[in-house]
């Protein structure tokens, strides 16, 4: 006669028998980084482009086009920026090829506060901009839609969706315009017990549905049935895997894949099918941001809704040939190596290449700067950019990215 113990292990096994088709634990496998320049300067090219959008904004939803800086500082602080005149003046001084100082008419002997407009580069670059908006409204309808269909319960609170808003190509206001222009998509709900507002999915498409990596296979007339879906994989220039780890990564790439927006209850969390679940979820997350990358806190809070493990997003580092971390700009901002060659990104959104030109303009302005003026400046520049990313997560809780390690073998 069996003890209760085993009586009660072979219960479960006949109860939940995909258990017996999984791996019991993850393989302990650790990857090396190594730094990838072309990728880093992907993301150091956009460096203060974020705040400089914030002002262009600004400056463009003004009916008269030019604002004293003591009025926009007012303006500014609605988005968290520094709350000192001086670093804003500072700041746009820094980049004249985009903001255009002039004395305040108003004021007496110039003692006033300069004013702000905006350069006729940056007017028309804000006018293809508002355009792009327009035409691809459609398309950010549905990467939205496809965030919140990834999530357990169609829905996400705005403010973690506010943190994906820039990197998913969203207007700031897209709670505003976008979301009641669509009712038919979205609902913003607010639930019991929890003043955050949240963002609904309405209703489940089929046809969004498909993961980029099944897009893929079915444009290739790849055989997948019963099969595992590979990642595309590649390393960094000079990157060596041993034996051990290729022999891993082969093996993991022939595991069963689970599409991101399928139920994955029945998989055990600490097994290799598992993670490479985990590994679709961020890859196609990935794919729903307009330049394939996103900084590494602005998932940190995705960990329920889209039902990952503790201590998820070391996947990140687990698989260095799919994701890059990158440690530029004071922060670690994952990039989806697969998007990339070299420096250029493969397949540009419209509102992408807008941004490639705004990027063009800081750089044209900063090669007008020399001599320690150009660093003194530069590092007010650098704190203003600091104050928006700080504004920016302060609107979400602390992450539960900090407990357990999920990836430890057992």
């Amino acid at each position: 006669m069996l003890c209760p113990s085993r009586q009660r292990a072979r219960f479960e096994l006949r109860r939940l028998p995909f258990l017996a088709d999984q791996r019991a634990t993850l393989v302990n496998v650790k990857l090396k980084w190594v730094k990838d320049r072309p990728l880093d300067s992907v993301v150091a090219s956009e460096r203060h482009l974020r705040p400089v959008l914030h002002l262009v904004h600004l400056l463009s939803y003004h009916p008269r086009g030019r604002v004293p800086s003591f009025n926009l500082l007012k303006r500014c602080r609605q988005f968290g920026l520094p709350h000192r005149h001086g670093d804003i003046v500072a700041f746009m001084r820094r980049y004249p090829t985009i903001f255009r100082e002039s004395p305040d008419p108003g004021a007496r002997n110039g003692d006033g506060a300069p004013c702000f407009s905006l350069s006729e580069d940056a007017i028309r670059l804000r006018e293809q901009e508002v355009e792009a908006l327009a035409d691809a409204e459609t398309d950010l309808v549905d990467r939205l839609r496809r965030l919140l269909m990834l999530t357990a319960d169609r829905s996400l609170p705005l403010p973690t969706v506010d943190q994906l808003q820039w990197d998913m190509g969203l207007p700031s206001d897209y709670h505003l315009t976008l979301i009641p222009r669509h009712p038919e998509a979205f609902s913003i709900v607010r639930l019991p017990g929890d003043e955050r507002l949240w963002l609904r999915l309405v209703c489940w498409d089929p046809r969004l549905a498909v993961s980029e990596l099944e897009k893929k296979s079915v444009a290739s007339e790849t055989e997948t049935e019963g099969k595992g879906l590979a990642f595309p994989v590649k390393f960094t220039k000079g990157f060596g895997l041993r034996k051990k780890c290729m022999e891993w990564l082969r093996e993991w790439q022939t595991l069963p894949y689970t599409s991101p927006y399928a139920d994955a209850s029945h998989l055990d969390p600490r097994t290799d099918e598992s993670e490479k679940r985990n590994v679709g979820v961020f890859h196609e997350l990935l794919h729903l941001t307009i330049a394939k990358k996103t900084e590494r806190r602005n998932v940190s809070n995705l960990r329920k809704p889209l039902s990952l493990p503790q201590k998820f997003t070391k996947a990140f580092e687990r698989h260095p040939g799919i994701f890059y971390l990158s440690e530029k700009l004071a922060t670690q901002t994952v990039v989806l190596r697969e998007a990339y060659d070299g420096r250029k990104l493969l397949i540009s959104h419209p509102l992408q290449e807008i941004r490639r030109k705004y990027v063009g303009l800081l750089r044209a302005a900063r090669s007008q700067w020399t001599g320690r003026s150009s660093t003194k400046i530069d590092e007010q520049a650098t704190l203003y950019s600091k104050a928006v990313d700080l504004a920016d997560a302060s609107e979400s809780s602390s992450s539960d990215d900090e407990r357990g390690d999920v990836y430890a073998s057992s």
